[in-house]
C-alpha cells in the first residue's frame, strides 16, 4: 500500500549540491559496477514512448542484467510543442528556465502553475544484452522525485513508489500506460499498457518505458508534494531495481538525474543543432488527497 511515511521513502537521499552531507547507502549494490552511471547515452532497444522522440542524453546505469536510464527534456517549447532537446550537462544534471509554458501546457490542466516546461523521461530494461531472461515482474522498483526546489535535504518531500508493480501515487491504479516491449521492439512494435493488459505485459516483457511532468504528481493543497513551475530551483530524480521479496536491501541497478530550473536561459546549456529538432505528437494520493486529472500516452510526445 501506498504510505507517506517515512518507512517507506527510498533507501537513499539525494545529494544535491552543496547540500547536507548524508551518509546512506546510496548506489551500493551486489555488483562492484552497480550505480556506476555514464552520461548522454542510449537505451536500449530504443525510445518506444511517444511519437518521433529520440534516443540519447539519458543518465544510465547498467547492472547485474539491467539497464535503467532517466533523462529530462524540453516538454513545452514556444509554440506549446515538445522537442527532442536535453540541456544535458554531460554530469547528471539538465538545466531548463524556470516558468510555465508559453502556450497552455496539459489540455487536462490548461495554464497551471505546476506544469513545468520540461519532463523526465524513464527506461527500465531487465533483461539487457539478453543475458537475465528477466520479465519485469520480477524486480521491485523505486522512482523517487524531490519536491523541494531548495538545496536542503528534506525526505519528507521525496515522492517514491513502485513504477511497475504499483500503486499508481496520481490515480490510485495499480497500472500504468508504460510503453511495453522486448529487446526487438521499437516505436511501432510498442504495446502502451491499461486496465486490461497490464498484469500480462509485466509478466512478458522486459522493457518499459514513460514520459512525466511534475504535474501529474503535484498536489496543490499539500505542502509536501507541492510544485511551482515559476519558483527556481534543483530537483532530483532517481530510479533504483531490486531484488523481488526483499532479500537485498541494496539496489541491482540505479540512476539519478538533477534538473536545475533557473530564473534565465542564459545559464541553460545550449543544445546542440541535432538535437533541436521539434517533432509533433509527443491525482495523487496524499493523506486521503486524490487529484483528478487524467493524462495518458497522448500526453507523452
Amino acid at each position: 500500500m501506498f504510505s507517506l511515511f517515512k518507512e517507506n521513502l527510498p533507501r537513499f537521499v539525494f545529494a544535491k549540491r552543496i547540500a547536507m552531507v548524508v551518509v546512506l547507502v546510496m548506489f551500493a549494490a551486489p555488483s562492484s559496477d552497480a550505480g556506476i552511471l555514464t552520461y548522454d547515452q542510449d537505451v536500449s532497444p530504443d525510445v518506444i514512448v511517444g511519437t518521433n522522440v529520440a534516443n540519447g542524453g539519458f543518465t544510465v546505469d547498467r547492472s547485474n542484467g539491467i539497464e535503467v536510464g532517466l533523462r529530462a527534456k524540453v516538454r513545452f517549447n514556444a509554440n506549446n510543442q515538445a522537442e527532442n532537446t536535453f540541456n544535458s550537462n554531460g554530469d547528471g544534471s539538465y538545466t531548463f528556465e524556470a516558468g510555465q509554458p508559453a502556450g497552455t501546457g496539459f489540455s487536462f490542466a490548461p495554464n497551471s502553475s505546476s506544469t513545468a516546461v520540461w519532463s523526465f523521461d524513464w527506461s527500465i530494461n531487465s533483461n539487457f544484452g539478453g543475458v537475465t531472461d528477466k520479465k519485469l515482474d520480477q524486480y521491485r522498483y523505486e522512482l523517487a522525485i524531490d519536491f523541494n526546489p531548495a538545496t536542503a535535504i528534506t525526505p519528507a518531500n521525496v515522492l517514491t513508489f513502485d513504477p511497475i508493480n504499483g500503486p499508481d501515487p496520481s490515480n490510485g491504479q495499480n497500472w500504468f500506460d508504460h510503453a511495453f516491449g522486448d529487446n526487438t521492439t521499437t516505436e511501432a512494435t510498442r504495446t502502451v499498457g491499461n486496465a486490461g493488459n497490464y498484469a500480462g505485459l509485466i509478466t512478458t516483457k522486459n522493457v518499459a518505458q514513460n514520459s512525466w511532468n511534475m504535474e501529474f504528481f503535484d498536489v496543490p493543497t499539500s505542502t509536501t508534494y507541492f510544485f511551482d513551475a515559476n519558483v527556481p530551483g534543483t530537483f532530483d530524480i532517481s530510479l533504483s531495481v531490486f531484488e523481488l521479496g526483499g532479500l537485498s536491501p541494496l539496489p541491482l541497478a540505479s540512476t539519478q538525474i538533477t534538473v536545475h530550473s533557473t530564473l534565465s536561459s542564459a545559464s541553460a546549456t545550449v543544445p546542440e543543432p541535432a538535437s533541436m529538432l521539434t517533432f509533433a505528437g509527443l491525482g495523487l494520493c496524499a493523506l486521503g488527497v486524490r487529484r483528478k486529472r487524467r493524462r495518458s500516452q497522448a500526453d507523452v510526445r
